[in-house]
């Protein structure tokens, strides 16, 4: 499985690679650091899973994620935020699922593991909005 992060604070994306590092058969294809760099690398690297912070500088103004959900419909977003009330917003923008930044790693990978192993297509792995 092929993972994208996406976070401008540079310790979560450090924190997350080396978690996502550990896990058998996960190769972590790029990191970015705001929307534009997103798109670009999205269609670069093709990855299967973008973790995207919900406050990705760029995010709302561009439309990034309405843009990344057009070009590539197979992809799964799971949006990340230290606000556990963005969870909402970020399902009904086009994301397949919401991990709080507080949550336990476990979480995440649970999540992770869930959309990609278990979805066909991108509409049946989402959290219930």
């Amino acid at each position: 499985m092929r993972i994208l992060l996406s976070d401008d604070q540079a310790q979560v994306r450090f924190a997350l690679r080396m978690l996502l590092e550990r896990q058998p058969g996960v190769e972590v294809v790029g990191e970015t650091v705001n929307a534009q760099e997103l798109l670009n690398r999205v269609m670069v690297t093709r990855p299967d899973v973008v973790l995207l912070s919900w406050e990705l500088p760029g995010l709302g103004e561009m439309g990034s994620l309405s843009a990344l959900c057009q070009h590539c419909p197979d992809l799964i977003v799971i949006a990340l935020s230290s606000r556990p009330e963005a969870r909402r917003a970020a399902l009904e923008a086009g994301a397949n699922a919401f991990v709080s930044k507080t949550d336990p790693p476990e979480r995440l990978l649970d999540l992770i593991e869930q959309c990609h192993g278990q979805c066909d297509a991108r509409s049946e792995c989402r959290e219930e909005v």
